[in-house]
Order: C-alpha cells, then sequence, then structure tokens
C-alpha cells in the first residue's frame, strides 16, 4: 500500500449489534457531557463580569480547546458504529490528526499559561495588572494558537509523507503511534524525531508546572490569613488537578506498548486520555472554586426566572 490510498480501515469495536449500540451510547454519554459542561463554563465566563479575569479567560479557551478536541474524534467514531462501517478517507484521516493535535498542543499549552498565571498572581500580586495585562492575555494566546497550528501541521507531513504498508488502523481514530504502526520499516524516523520532539516539549512544561506550584505552595504557607491559604489552595488546586489527570493518562496511553490485535482495554486507555480530561475538567473547576460556582447559580438562576416568566 502506498501513501496514495485513498481510505484506511479504523478498529471496529465488534461485530455483535447489540455491543456496537453499548460503544455508541457510552460515546453520546461522554460526549454530550464534555460539551454541556464546557458550554456552561464558556457561557458563565462570558456573561459573569466579575469572571473577566486572566485565569478565567484562559478556562474560557481551555474549554473551547477541550470541546474541539473531542469534536475531532467523537462524532466520526459514532457515525461509523451508526453505519456499520469501519473506514475513514485518507484525507479525513490527515485532517483528524492535524485538528487532535492542535487542540491536544493547545491544551498542554494552555494548562502551562495558567500555572504561570497562578505564579504571578500569588508570587509577585503587586505586578500582576501590568504583566497579566488583556493585551498581554491576548498575545498569549494568539502564540498558543500559532505554536499549536505548527506543531500540528509538523505532525502531519511528517507523518503522512511516510509510505504505509498497511490501511488497517487498530484505534477508533487516527493516531499518530498506530499509523506509525503501520508505516513501512524504516521509514517514519523523522515522524519519530517530530514526537520525541514533541514529548521533550511536554515534559518540559510538566516540569514547569511543577516547579512553578513548589513557588505557588511556599508562598501560599507564608500567607497569614487562613482564609487567604483557603482562597489560593482552592484556585491552584483544581487546575494542578486537571494538569495531573491530563499528563499521566497521556503519558500512559502512548508510551504502554501496542498490541498486534486490539483489545477493550485498549480502547479503554484512549478514551481517558482523549475524552475524560476533557470531561472532567468543568466538574474539577466547578466543585473546587467558588466562584464558579456563585456564577454558574446566578446563570441558573436567571435561566430559571426567564423561564418562568415565559
Amino acid at each position: 500500500m502506498d501513501n496514495d490510498t485513498s481510505e484506511f480501515f479504523l478498529w471496529e469495536f465488534s461485530k455483535n449489534r447489540e455491543l456496537q449500540i453499548i460503544h455508541i451510547v457510552l460515546l453520546l454519554i461522554l460526549y454530550s457531557t464534555t460539551i454541556t459542561g464546557n458550554l456552561f463554563i464558556i457561557t458563565t465566563v462570558v456573561f459573569y463580569h466579575q469572571l473577566h479575569t486572566p485565569m478565567y479567560f484562559f478556562l474560557m479557551n481551555l474549554a473551547m480547546q477541550d470541546i474541539g478536541l473531542v469534536s475531532v474524534i467523537v462524532p466520526k467514531a459514532v457515525f461509523n458504529s451508526l453505519m456499520n462501517i469501519r473506514t475513514i478517507s485518507y484525507s479525513g484521516c490527515i485532517a483528524q490528526v492535524t485538528f487532535f493535535f492542535f487542540f491536544l498542543t493547545c491544551d498542554v499549552s494552555l494548562l502551562t499559561l495558567m500555572a504561570y498565571d497562578r505564579y504571578i498572581a500569588i508570587c509577585n500580586p503587586l505586578h500582576y495588572e501590568m504583566i497579566m495585562n488583556r493585551k498581554a492575555c491576548t498575545k498569549m494566546i494568539g502564540g498558543v494558537w500559532i505554536a499549536s497550528l505548527l506543531n500540528a501541521s509538523l505532525h502531519t507531513i511528517f507523518t503522512f509523507i511516510t509510505p504505509f504498508c498497511s490501511n488497517i488502523i487498530n484505534q477508533f481514530y487516527c493516531e499518530i503511534p498506530y499509523l506509525l504502526k503501520i508505516a513501512c520499516p524504516g521509514l517514519y524516523v523523522s515522524e519519530t524525531g517530530v514526537v520525541i520532539f514533541s514529548a521533550i516539549l511536554t515534559l518540559g512544561c510538566f516540569i514547569f508546572v511543577l516547579v512553578t506550584y513548589v513557588h505557588v505552595f511556599s508562598a501560599v504557607l507564608r500567607i497569614p490569613s487562613v482564609q487567604g491559604r483557603k482562597k489560593a489552595f482552592t484556585t491552584c488546586l483544581p487546575h494542578l488537578t486537571v494538569f495531573s489527570i491530563f499528563m499521566f493518562t497521556g503519558c500512559f496511553a502512548y508510551l504502554k506498548s501496542m498490541s498486534d490485535s486490539p483489545t477493550y482495554l485498549d480502547f479503554i486507555i484512549t478514551i481517558m486520555y482523549s475524552i475524560i480530561p476533557s470531561m472532567m475538567n468543568p466538574f474539577i473547576y466547578s466543585m473546587r472554586n467558588k466562584d464558579i460556582k456563585i456564577a454558574l447559580s446566578r446563570l441558573f438562576g436567571q435561566m430559571s426566572f426567564r423561564f418562568k416568566e415565559v
């Protein structure tokens, strides 16, 4: 098979129709929960004026990226199961890889920026408004998008210039490790190099976040007010939790050995890093963040009042 092939065959969850229905229902539940939760975060930040701060500006962008991330892979998987097919076109696979890596890189970058934001707010509060002003935040988000698009383009180019010796992808969407597995032997060195480079950058982000939070928690413990310490912890812990879930599930999924015959365990592991973090983000931030709770309760209160008026 050469790289002019018109389509790939994705992993078929099961030939049993009942199990396919379970697969569809599971994906739809995860997808609808992710979309709903992140839309609530976006709506709350947009309409609640008190949340118009850099931290929530980054959180809103993170929610947008999470919606994009799951939308790249889940609808196609559900459509294939509904229609009882397992194909994806060559161009569709290229688009899936590009957008998936774009949103994935955006997530890592935004979580790193949010750690930096917390560091400035707690360790250098007097200069916070000067450093994290609207113009600076907009430039940071623009930089995230440009860097993410560049990273996604590099992965896509170096993956698909490689000739493939098979057209069977043992995953329910086009994922680079599984594409490299079907590449002709010895012809995927370039993409492997890009993957290693991205892994090093991701590790760098992880170390940066850890070092940042060491300084943050050291500063928090020196706050004399118990209420002040509690507020600082409640704004930092959700972010650290989200970042840890995202990193550890992703590392486990990419570092595990890939079997020649896919299993339901492989499917669950992939779900754990590609969908679950995006789904959990709104719940983690809502449960641990008092400002988000207040904003959501007021938003629901206004919606309920308007509904009663109608």
